[in-house]
């Protein structure tokens, strides 16, 4: 079986590819700007007839997606997260209509909801933002696309190498630098949102066994927690973890405007369980301790070797 990888150098790609390096009899290519990819290729640039090239070269019997941009102005976002899903769903249906496509589709697409709700696949989409809005943009080439093909929508990953273009990410580079200085201050914004956490093994799992399901997929699948946190547990679970003898310190004037406008975010994850026989198997305490064990000073992805 030939599994090509878009985005495999990025944080959830790098945990898809060595999940589907496990699949007995599988060749994972992996696709990207990179010279060192199998497949080069660029979503956000390519036209439709030059990626369509390169897939037909590839021949893959399943694609997953995990391309995406979670930080930038409204063009970039747009470029790679509409343009992109939407370019290579034309590709695969001139090249390669038979493959199963697995996308990695945002929460983040579903905009507020109210306390306590657990929102389902059919749920309103009101993305609070751009970066939702081009992540739904994505979502609707995909299941619009008539391929073989389910968007994993997932909630808040965290785990070894997030970036620190996340919260997850940004803290553990702060509390690295703070050290055990007492005397230091975690500065950060407003943290009594709550988010649906989800350890970034378990979504690679779930691509995983999304790319070898018997028959179609339903469009679209939550791959969430199951449960609210406040972002507040997250942020101290990981200053306790990290030894942290400072003081955290919120401030709304720093939060963000997702923050504000999203307070509340779980997904029912019962679609997931019924299609993929999936369910999170890690605690957040133990994906708080595979962030910090690789984002500590000394650790190798620390000084630049990446995760695994």
């Amino acid at each position: 079986m030939h599994i090509l990888v878009l985005g495999a150098t990025g944080y959830l790609g790098g945990h898809v590819v060595e999940h589907l390096r496990t699949l007995p009899g599988a060749r994972v290519l992996v696709a990207g700007r990179s010279a060192a990819a199998d497949v080069t290729v660029d979503l956000a640039a390519d036209r439709p007839q030059d990626l369509a090239a390169a897939l037909a070269e590839a021949a893959p019997d399943a694609v997953v997606n995990c391309a995406g941009a979670t930080g930038g102005d409204a063009v970039t976002l747009a470029e790679v997260n509409a343009r992109g899903p939407a370019v290579l769903c034309a590709a695969l249906r001139a090249t390669a209509p038979g493959a199963r496509l697995v996308h990695l589709g945002s929460a983040a697409e579903y905009g507020p909801t109210g306390p306590g709700e657990r929102v389902t696949e059919s749920a309103a989409t009101r993305p609070a933002g751009p970066y939702g809005a081009t992540k739904l943009a994505g979502t609707v080439a995909v299941t619009a696309s008539g391929l073989d093909a389910v968007v994993l929508r997932v909630g808040n990953p965290v785990g070894a190498g997030a970036p620190s273009t996340g919260l997850p990410g940004r803290v553990a580079r702060l509390l690295a630098e703070a050290g055990s200085d007492p005397e230091a201050e975690l500065r950060l914004g407003d943290l009594s949102a709550h988010r649906d956490f989800v350890d970034v093994r378990d979504v690679a799992r779930a691509a995983r066994l999304a790319v070898t399901a018997a028959g179609p997929l339903p469009p679209v699948l939550n791959i969430g927690g199951g449960r609210a946190r406040p972002v507040r547990d997250l942020v101290r679970t990981l200053a306790d973890t990290a030894g942290f003898r400072g003081r955290i310190v919120e401030s709304e004037a720093g939060g963000s405007t997702r923050t504000a406008q999203v307070s509340w975010q779980c997904s029912d994850i019962t679609a997931a369980r019924d299609a993929l026989d999936w369910s999170p198997v890690h605690t957040l305490d133990a994906s708080v301790a595979a962030l910090w064990a690789a984002a500590r000073p000394g650790s190798r992805t620390a000084e630049g070797v990446p995760a695994r």
